[in-house]
């Protein structure tokens, strides 16, 4: 199974949203994923324009996609587990370093807890031994519902 399509077949999440290279490694509590920021993303046409940096909240994005993939494989080992992930909570971002186009990082989440179905997680993003970002997150595993 290629890296993309084991990012794909966990997440609903696709391009131009979808901030997941591949999984590096798990653990029954976290996942390591890596990223590259690839110069020709739209995003980078107005956020910076000549000095481009990639925005914190997409950074932020790609940490809760990493924590999603983490949920799936756990989900998917439960009875009846078909659903999408659903950003509940946000708390304690902190940004120590801009990403650039081109840069690859690494992200890791990690289980916190789980109180009345939801998921507490932390999650850092590197560049080499450069912290990025650090954030605490909580997300709900949800059964799809149909669009009203």
């Amino acid at each position: 199974m290629s890296a993309s399509t084991q990012v794909t077949e966990r997440i609903p999440h696709r391009p131009p949203f979808l901030f997941i290279d591949e999984i590096v490694s798990e653990t029954p509590d976290g996942l390591v994923a890596r990223r590259t920021w690839r110069a020709e993303e739209s995003f980078y046409q107005g956020h910076y324009p000549g000095a481009p940096i990639t925005p914190g909240v997409l950074l932020c994005e790609a940490v809760f996609q990493a924590g999603a993939l983490y949920l799936a494989r756990a989900a998917a080992d439960a009875p009846g587990g078909r659903g999408v992930p659903l950003l509940v909570k946000i708390g304690d971002a902190r940004f120590r370093s801009p990403v650039y186009p081109g840069d690859t990082v690494t992200i890791e989440v990690k289980k916190r807890d789980l109180t009345a179905g939801f998921f507490a997680m932390s999650g850092t993003m590197k560049r080499g031994d450069t912290r990025i970002l650090s954030v605490e997150f909580s997300v709900a595993w949800k059964a799809p519902e149909a669009s009203p």
